[in-house]
This record gives structure tokens, sequence and C-alpha cells, in this order.
């Protein structure tokens, strides 16, 4: 009678290999392998004869690789995705077309944070107590919804938004007057709006109407499928984990109160976020990219 049954160290790696295998190379009609499901598959293989599902689970748990998790990512697909992420990169370090921006130039990325629902529980969220977490109903009913459209400075961490009933050029339009009515920006010699490719600010016309409205406005667009570049969409995030999250609200009046006080309140202590990604790891990201592309193709 003794401690855990000991295994070769060799059968612990190819264990874990197995693990991290896609159950589609397994042809098994799973989307993740688990304990049981590997500890099946290492038994059929020959690895061992019997083992633990508790075995497993400890060799697992205490590796860095966590087999269970995973990321989303998505591939760039816009053929000018390396020339239009560098400028965006580029003005994120203060620079523009290889000049460093003066001090009265600014960069902003704005973004809408659509469709936020107002969901009145059934029953009153409970707090937490002995034992017990957060219980919020299951049930609600439908209080109406708006968006929250949001312009962040990326150096000076001003922030400027607005709740509309719904997205478009005009919505767009008023955040953008609402930014540029107010000093500095007023009178910036540029002030940089890096912006997705929705129908609200997409393309040449989009520029265009902006320009025309503002002259020291610069449009500058994200790449296709890039809303990691966005700085403000970090900014999102926050405001899904601290204000929206979970969702419990009587009417889109109430969300729209709450998000203007937590934008005034996250503004009062914001620092600019720091942005580590620059046009260089770009570079090597896109021929580490291209390489795997030749692969894939030659496979």
């Amino acid at each position: 009678m003794g401690g855990p049954r000991s295994f070769p160290p060799g059968v612990v790696v190819e264990v874990k290999a197995l693990a991290c295998e896609l159950p589609a190379t397994l042809g098994v009609p799973l989307s993740r392998l688990h304990i049981p499901d590997i500890r099946a598959e290492a038994i059929a293989r020959g690895l061992v004869a019997s083992i633990s599902e508790t075995t497993i689970w400890r060799w697992l748990s205490e590796d860095a690789i966590k087999p269970w998790q995973h990321r989303s990512w998505i591939f760039p697909r816009d053929p000018d995705f390396e020339r239009k992420a560098g400028v965006v990169l580029d003005l994120y370090h203060r620079t523009f077309e290889g000049q460093p921006l003066r001090a009265n130039e600014y960069v902003l990325s704005a973004d809408e944070k659509t469709s936020i629902q107002a969901r009145c529980r059934c029953h009153p969220t409970l707090p937490p107590a002995q034992a017990r977490a957060m219980r919020v109903e299951h049930e609600y009913d439908r209080g109406g919804a708006l968006q929250y459209l949001a312009a962040w400075d990326c150096h000076h961490a001003k922030l400027f938004g607005r709740c509309e009933p719904h997205t478009g050029i005009a919505a767009f339009d008023r955040l953008v007057d609402q930014v540029m009515t107010t000093p500095p920006y007023a009178k910036a010699r540029r002030v940089f709006w890096i912006v997705d490719n929705s129908s609200s600010h997409r393309g040449e016309m989009a520029i265009r109407r902006v320009r025309g409205r503002f002259r020291n406005v610069r449009l500058i667009h994200l790449p296709l499928h890039a809303s990691w570049l966005n700085q403000v969409e970090i900014y999102f995030a926050i405001v899904q984990r601290k204000v929206l999250t979970p969702n419990d609200f009587t009417n889109s009046g109430e969300i729209e109160a709450r998000v203007l006080a937590f934008q005034a309140r996250y503004e009062q202590a914001a620092q600019p976020f720091e942005w580590k990604f620059t046009r260089n790891d770009l570079v090597r990201l896109m021929k580490k990219l291209a390489v795997q592309e030749a692969r894939r193709l030659a496979a």
C-alpha cells in the first residue's frame, strides 16, 4: 500500500500529447476531448494497460498547456492588411507617414457598441451571501435597446460618448460633431479618427463626408476584420465587464444613465493604454503567417 501509481516519463508525455490532439484527427464526433475520452484512447493505443482518470487530470492540471481551453482568432483577410494596419500602429506611436505628430495633433479611436438590451429580470437580483454567489433571474422582459458610440483619445485618455436609438451615418456624425466642436480638437492641426468598416463610416464616401464637415479630420480605416487593432474596443470590454454584466435594467433610459455615468467615472482615473504592438512586430507576424500559409498550401 503506497502512494499513486508511478508511470514512466515517456508515458506522461504521450498522454499529454494525446490530450492536445484535435478530436477530428481521431475520427470521434466530439468538439474536444474530456478526461474519460483521453483515458479510453490512451488504453486503445496501448500507451498504458490501465490508468485512472484522476491521474490524467493531475498530469494535465500541472502542465502549462491547458488543452481544454481555446481562443478564437481570424486569419488576415484584407489583401492590404499590412499597409492599413501599419498606419494605425504608427499613429498609436505618434507617427504618420514617417513624421512624428505635433503637439496639436490627436489620435482618436472610435466605434459603436450595438444592441445593448435592457433585460428586466422577473425577480429581483439577490446580492452575494454566505455560501451563495449573486443570483440573477434567468427569465426577463425586454425593456428596449440602444447603441453606445464612443471615441477614445489614445494619447490623452479622454472619452467622448453618446447613446443613440440606432446606429448609422447620422448617429456617427453626431459623435464627430460632439468631439470636433470641443477644445482642443476644434482648432487642432489634424485629428486622426481610427474606425472600422461598418456602414456608418465606410470607404472614401465617409472620408469625404467627414472631411467636408471638419477640414482637420483624417478618417483612418482599419483593415477588414481587425477590431483587435482598435483601442476603443479595450474600453468597450471594460464597459461590458463592469457595467453591463450581469444585465439587469428596467429600460433603455437606465442603461444610458449608467453607461454615461461610468464613462465620466472611468475618465477621472484613466491612463492611455500601453500599446506595445508595433509596425516591426506586424512585419514579423505577416512573415510568419506567410510561411504558415505556404506550408498549408503545399500539404
